[in-house]
Formats: structure tokens, C-alpha cells, sequence
């Protein structure tokens, strides 16, 4: 990357330590969830790890204030962003009364939270993307100036509800930034198994809007990229599609053997891409970051990645009856 990138972008040397933070707060919270699944304390993971470049980039392109997030489910990366803590993550993975997204009723990676604007998803992949869409209508409707941010992985894009709402939010206009975020693996089929077409952004042209693909390992490229469409989304001009090309470092879940459809070398070539190493040394060659500062941040995060997993494998469990809640009308 070259020299203050960032400052072009009308970012601070601030505001892009903050990022590199979000971003490795996700990496090292992802990677304890992995040592307590393995240990036998959660049942399950579905990792970030990889892809928070992309996730961390856009959303600090957006209105965290008052913009609405639907993201997929490998996004702590932006619900981080977005306001949910490590200890709500936490919860969320030992399965605990107090998990924000469900009560612990959901598997890990299905988000939700109303104060920060994170609409609920669900198992079926690519459902988030309508909804993201009716969000969008409402905000024309009510004539507000949010706009809804919806993300999914590129196997995704192959579902009708992609067509579905691309289609609907380009007839209508709406202010909704659809990113892709392209890891090249659909659970275990390949990219080149899954689409026809050369990219998935150029399939936004079908539904009248620009697609753009960038460099998903690249915070600073994607923050640009989402800027531009949330400036086009508030002026009336319609939604985007956004391909952020980026690669999955860890087996599909929890539960996939990655082993059995891709090469280990293959991984280990990504790694020199890693996003948490590259903007690093970005930030080092800017004079953002030193050895020094660096240590202290990743001793804060042990600290605080620590603190949630304590306090998460303490909390309670809900009561049995509380199954029976939220089921039906009461």
C-alpha cells in the first residue's frame, strides 16, 4: 500500500488505528472461539478470519449512527463496528441467557441487535438481503437519509433471493449497499464451480446499478468503495453492488474439514495477503503503529478477549421454560 493512502480518503491516523483494532479485535475473538469449541465449551463456529479487512472497511464507510447492518454470518467484523461488544459475542457462543442475538437460542454468527441497528438473520443464506431491502424502501418512504448496508458470501449470490431483491431495490431506486464478500469457497465448491459469469459484480448491471469489484484484504479500498455507493444511495441515486475479493484462512465451520477440497498450500499462500499483517505494516510505514504500540494493543485485546470469555463461560444459561418465549403470541 502507498504512503497515507488514508489521508486521501479524508481519514485520520485515528480513525484508521481504530479500524486495524476492530479488525484484530474480530481475529483474536474468532480465533479463542475456535480453542474453546475445540476444548468442548461452544458448540460451534463459523470464523471472520480472513475477510475483516472487507467487513471493518465498510463499515466505517457508513453512518454507524443511523444506518442499518444486515450482515451474514461471518461478520463480527462489522457488528464490532456496529457496537456489539466482545462479551455480547461471547454469550452469543457459549449460548448463554444473556446473547444479545437470541437469548442463546441461535447458533453463533446469527446476529441481532435493535440499539445498534443489526436486523436479525437467519439460517437460510442470502434471506438478510430482502430484508435489508425493505429496510431501504422504508428509508425512501419516510423520505430519512439512512441507507441499508447487506452483506453475503458469493455462493449466496446463486440464490433467488439475491435476483430478488437486487431486482426490486434497482426498479425502486433504494438506497441499500449489497456487498459480496467473495472468499471463493461456497462451504466446499469452488468459484469457478458456482458462477458463470466472470465476476459477481458485473451482474449489477442487470439490475441497474453500478458493480464494483476491489481488493477485499485491503480496508482502505473497500472504505472507498462504500463511501462512493453511500454517497449515491443518500442523493437518490439508487443502490450498489460491491465484490470484495477475499479468501476464507479457516475450514468453512466448525464442523467442515476443509482439507478434503483444498490444498493446504493454497491456504498458506493467502496468509501472505492477511489483512491484519498487511495493514499493519501500512500503518507502521506511516508512522501510525510501532513495535511498541503494537504489543500494548495486542496485550489490551488478550485482556479484553479474556475478560469476555470469563464472563460468558460464568453467565447463566436460560431457563428451560424460556423455550416456550417469543414462540408464539403471548
Amino acid at each position: 500500500m502507498s504512503k497515507n493512502r488514508h489521508k486521501a480518503l479524508n481519514l485520520t491516523d485515528d480513525k484508521v488505528l481504530e479500524m486495524y483494532k476492530t479488525m484484530l479485535l474480530a481475529r483474536k475473538l474468532d480465533e479463542r472461539m475456535w480453542l474453546l469449541n475445540r476444548a468442548g465449551k461452544i458448540p460451534f463456529v463459523i470464523s471472520c478470519q480472513g475477510q475483516e479487512a472487507a467487513q471493518v472497511g465498510a463499515s466505517f464507510a457508513l453512518d454507524r449512527e443511523k444506518d442499518y447492518a444486515a450482515p451474514y454470518y461471518r461478520d463480527m467484523g462489522v457488528v464490532l463496528a456496529f457496537g456489539m461488544t466482545a462479551k455480547e459475542l461471547m454469550l452469543s457462543g457459549f449460548a448463554k441467557a444473556e446473547d444479545p442475538n437470541s437469548g442463546g437460542r441461535q447458533m453463533p454468527g446469527h446476529f441481532g441487535q435493535k440499539k445498534n441497528r443489526i436486523l436479525t438473520g437467519s439460517s437460510p443464506v442470502t434471506t438478510q438481503l430482502p430484508h435489508a431491502v425493505g429496510v431501504a424502501l422504508a428509508a425512501k418512504m419516510e423520505k430519512e437519509s439512512f441507507v441499508s448496508f447487506v452483506t453475503l458470501g458469493e455462493g449466496s449470490s446463486n440464490q433467488g433471493d439475491f435476483h430478488e431483491g437486487l431486482n426490486f431495490a434497482g426498479v425502486h431506486k433504494l438506497p441499500v449497499i449489497t456487498m459480496v464478500e467473495n472468499n471463493k469457497y461456497a462451504i466446499s465448491v469452488p468459484i469457478e464451480k458456482q458462477l458463470a459469469s466472470e465476476t459477481v459484480a458485473e451482474r449489477g448491471q442487470s439490475y441497474g446499478m453500478p458493480g464494483v469489484t476491489v481488493d477485499g484484504n485491503d480496508p482502505l479500498a473497500v472504505y472507498e468503495a462504500v463511501k462512493t455507493a453511500r454517497e449515491r444511495a443518500v442523493n437518490g441515486e439508487g443502490p450498489s453492488l460491491i465484490e470484495a475479493i477475499t479468501y476464507r484462512l479457516t475450514a468453512h465451520s466448525s464442523d467442515d474439514d476443509d482439507r478434503l477440497y483444498r490444498e493446504s498450500n493454497e491456504v498458506e499462500e493467502a496468509r501472505k495477503n492477511d489483512s491484519i499483517i498487511t495493514f499493519a505494516a501500512y500503518l507502521k510505514d506511516n508512522g501510525i503503529l510501532t513495535d511498541e504500540s503494537e504489543k500494548e494493543l495486542n496485550d489490551d485485546i488478550a485482556n479484553l478477549v479474556n475478560e469476555a470469555t470469563d464472563y460468558a463461560e460464568n453467565a447463566p444459561y436460560a431457563e428451560p421454560e424460556d423455550a416456550l418465549k417469543f414462540v408464539y403470541e403471548e
